[in-house]
């Protein structure tokens, strides 16, 4: 996992001391240094810059216009900045991008396979393309997640691309008026004069040219098998697996094994465990319980050596307002002098509040849940991570990572942010015996994070698939799991990379491997999820009896809770209204 950051500007060849040259200079540099920041954070291991000028380019239609009526376009100079910081989690040797030759620059941060040093491997398979061509069919093969920025000498052109469903964040900010360059980065500062950030599509590959933007196409995800069940497909009452039909027991075999495979490459070959410290982890499960981070733990188990024991992170936050429902009701509706007598009896009881405000319903059930591992997979030490925020830590958190979640700005992107921002942190406590308060403190240690997103848009695990069968049947579930495959990319996975990685830790989804996404698209829909049954059996049909194939018996039958709610980071002021999770937040900055 790694931080890019690449920036290019027009400036005028004649000033020899403007390498950030236009308009707002100081203003650009300022900004040009603050990412370098902000970027640097992703990848504590290492850091570099390159720098590149072009000599003598045309003034093309997406640059800034000359800086000055004395610099036509002939005279234009083309300065591109390049930085690259580096958390090594694959090979021996350590890396220091970016990655140059002859003229070409390569800022990466992706995963080809587990065991090498894969930019630099990748960069010299670029480096030998007979054909720049050939380019979007090499990065085709990667199976990985991936985000790059690859300057090609020669042609002149900047190459850039996220992989198809958007696993590594890249913004990107194209030239205005105001803010004449353009800037590509894994993270931004969050909002600020100085650009106006987006997700870049996955679309396909991009490439600038002298300023124009050229689009190509060729790295594409399928589409969702559109085949309509046959009329009236036989319903599986329960997850008994000796009665379900012979096709969906073979795609519970398969699922099996392509998730196993996925969550195999994910978590072999971590430098870390090379190194002295035996006893720590190196590898991390996001872990409310549910049937999700679940089956990737015990994936993980399967994988990683017995010896070495797995994080299991469980955030919970302290929500006054869910606490002033739970302990004292709607209390403005009762008479003023019961409500006074209530109001003091909680004054009162302060510490018992204190101590029930953690049990949120992600920490109920993840401590459920970690029995159920600890009796299927004897011999592992599972560290259920108890990471308790306090409500004046998590405001006080609130600007930073709103900075970091940018361009995301909506009510659910904030309290989803919030709820990976400190969970991935790590920093909390451990149970070491059965007493009741015998705890101690804990930081994690693993810098990969594994993560079950990815599963309720593959699957069909959310309520409106169940409302969009209501409505237009089979078909309309058909399409509401296409819009969430063609979502993903600008919905979450940017957002939740920048914030995980600001930690300087990689997230790993491995249900959003292109292989199990293909097998998972191509399928039927009723093998996947059945909207006629119940909740618990019928969501995510095909993952519950997965998990109950591999012994996950309390796993596989529990509901789903979002991780906004089940670890109560939305709405946490006492009194606070219910609002849409897509309305637009106010930043901490604002009245």
């Amino acid at each position: 996992m790694c931080g890019i950051f690449c920036s290019l500007h027009v400036g005028c060849c004649g000033d020899t001391d403007d390498v950030h040259g236009g308009p707002n200079n100081t203003v650009y540099h300022e900004l040009f240094e603050r990412l370098k920041v902000a970027n640097a954070a992703r990848g504590p291991d290492a850091q570099g810059t390159h720098h590149v000028r072009v000599q003598g380019t045309s003034y093309g239609e997406a640059q800034a216009p000359p800086p000055s009526k004395t610099c036509g376009p002939a005279a234009l100079k083309l300065d591109l900045e390049f930085f690259a910081s580096e958390l090594r989690l694959r090979g021996d040797e350590p890396i220091v991008q970016p990655h140059q030759q002859d003229g070409d620059v390569f800022c990466w941060n992706g995963e080809v396979d587990a065991y090498e040093n894969d930019g630099a491997k990748l960069f010299q398979s670029i480096y030998t393309l007979s054909a720049m061509d050939d380019l979007p069919f090499l990065l085709g093969r990667i199976e990985g997640p991936y985000a790059f920025v690859f300057y090609h000498a020669e042609s002149r052109k900047l190459y850039f691309a996220r992989d198809p469903l958007g696993r590594r964040s890249l913004l990107i900010h194209k030239p205005s008026v105001f803010n004449p360059y353009f800037l590509l980065a894994s993270v931004s500062v969050g909002d600020d004069q100085g650009y106006v950030m987006e997700e870049l599509s996955t679309d396909g590959m991009f490439c600038l040219d002298v300023g124009q933007l050229c689009e190509s196409k060729e790295a594409k995800l399928g589409r969702v098998n559109t085949t309509l069940p046959p009329d009236g497909p036989p319903l599986v009452p329960s997850l008994d697996l000796a009665i379900v039909p012979c096709d969906l027991a073979i795609a519970i075999d398969h699922l099996i094994d392509h998730l196993d495979k996925s969550v195999m490459l994910q978590v072999q070959n971590i430098p870390g465990r090379t190194s002295p410290g035996k006893g720590r982890a190196e590898v991390a499960v996001l872990f409310s319980g549910g049937i999700d981070s679940t089956i990737l733990a015990f994936l993980a188990h399967r994988h990683v050596p017995l010896d070495e024991p797995i994080d299991l992170l469980n955030v919970a936050f302290q929500n006054p307002r869910k606490i002033q429902v739970q302990t004292d009701g709607n209390i403005g509706a009762i008479p003023k002098r019961e409500k006074k007598r209530q109001l003091k009896a909680a004054e009162i009881n302060g510490a018992v509040k204190e101590s029930t405000s953690y049990m949120v319903p992600d920490r109920v059930t993840g401590l459920q849940e970690v029995e159920e591992l600890r009796r299927i997979c004897p011999g592992r030490t599972w560290n259920f991570v108890e990471v308790d925020v306090p409500y004046e830590e998590s405001q006080a958190a609130r600007a930073a990572v709103e900075a970091i979640m940018f361009p995301g700005r909506t009510v659910m992107d904030l309290s989803l942010a919030m709820a990976l921002y400190f969970a991935s942190k790590g920093v909390g406590r451990v149970r070491i015996s059965a007493a009741p308060d015998d705890y101690q403190p804990y930081t994690s240690t693993a810098r990969v994070l594994l993560n079950g997103l990815g599963s309720d848009e593959l699957l069909g695990g959310y309520g409106r698939h169940r409302t969009a069968y209501a409505t237009r049947g089979w078909q309309g579930v058909i399409d509401e799991l296409q819009l969430e495959l063609d979502r993903i990319p600008t919905r979450n996975l940017g957002r939740d990379d920048r914030v995980i990685s600001s930690h300087g830790k990689e997230t790993r989804h491995p249900f959003l491997s292109l292989t199990v996404v293909s097998f998972l698209v191509g399928l039927p829909v009723h093998l996947k999820l059945d909207p006629r049954l119940e909740l618990g059996l019928g969501d995510k049909m095909l993952l519950r009896l997965a998990a109950r194939k591999v012994g996950l018996l309390e796993a596989s039958v529990r509901k789903k809770k979002a991780m906004q709610f089940g670890s109560h980071s939305a709405r946490m002021e006492a009194g606070e209204a219910e609002k849409r999770g897509d309305l637009m937040i106010k930043t901490v900055s604002e009245p």
